[in-house]
């Protein structure tokens, strides 16, 4: 036990405290997600993080009141890794409002594509877990707040709020579907020709929505 304080002290050697505490909970944060994200809800429990994280129990409790803390934190950290991969892509596609659609749902897919753990965390086991679908409402709420104000200074049309909101819902749900879809491995393996369908017809909802707009 004394080799074991030894180890765990020169392991912190000349760390700051704050430092430590953050360095310790983001090596909690990394095994958690490696844990759900290869086994599912059922692998996280406390013991089992700290053994993958190579960490102390009261390492954890520092941190996190319980798992379902834990849990939040590990969505929250791939829900902003998957936001700056979203926005690089946007700032890159430019204007064109199919270009963007396009570089989203290809940014959205291939993140998942990547590393299949994340859409487990994101968008499948979210379906089940009340702490990841609480997240994930959360996301889709701002994903809608986003494209509603995209879309009404595009269209810029006086009694366009409705359709746009009615569009911009449709959209957001469909999006999310098609991940939890693609995350599951329903929609086969070819990237580039489920992006293609998609973009297809998001394109004509937005034809649609431009075209009954009141004029």
């Amino acid at each position: 036990m004394a080799s074991g304080r030894t180890a765990a002290s020169t392991r912190w050697a000349g760390v700051p405290v704050a430092r430590r505490k953050d360095e310790r909970r983001e090596m909690l944060v990394r095994a958690a997600f490696a844990l759900f994200g290869e086994q599912g809800e059922g692998a996280l429990t406390v013991r089992a993080v700290c053994r993958r994280a190579e960490l102390h129990t009261r390492y954890f409790y520092e941190n996190f009141a319980g798992t379902d803390d834990l849990l939040a934190a590990v969505y929250d950290q791939q829900a902003a890794a998957l936001g700056d991969v979203l926005a690089r892509s946007l700032d890159e596609a430019g204007p064109d409002p199919e270009t963007r659609t396009r570089a989203g749902i290809r940014a959205v897919l291939r993140f998942i594509t990547d590393d299949p753990r994340r859409g487990r965390v994101l968008f499948t086991e979210a379906r089940g877990n009340e702490v990841l679908a609480a997240r994930r409402r959360a996301a889709q709420t701002a994903l809608l707040e986003g494209l509603v104000a995209m879309g009404s200074v595009e269209l810029g049309r006086a009694g366009s709020e409705l359709p746009v909101v009615i569009a911009a819902t449709m959209f957001t749900g469909a999006m999310t579907e098609l991940a939890q879809q693609w995350a599951d491995g329903r929609l086969g393996h070819d990237l580039d020709a489920v992006v293609d369908q998609a973009v297809e017809l998001s394109v004509a909802m937005h034809v649609s929505t431009a075209e009954r707009l009141p004029r």
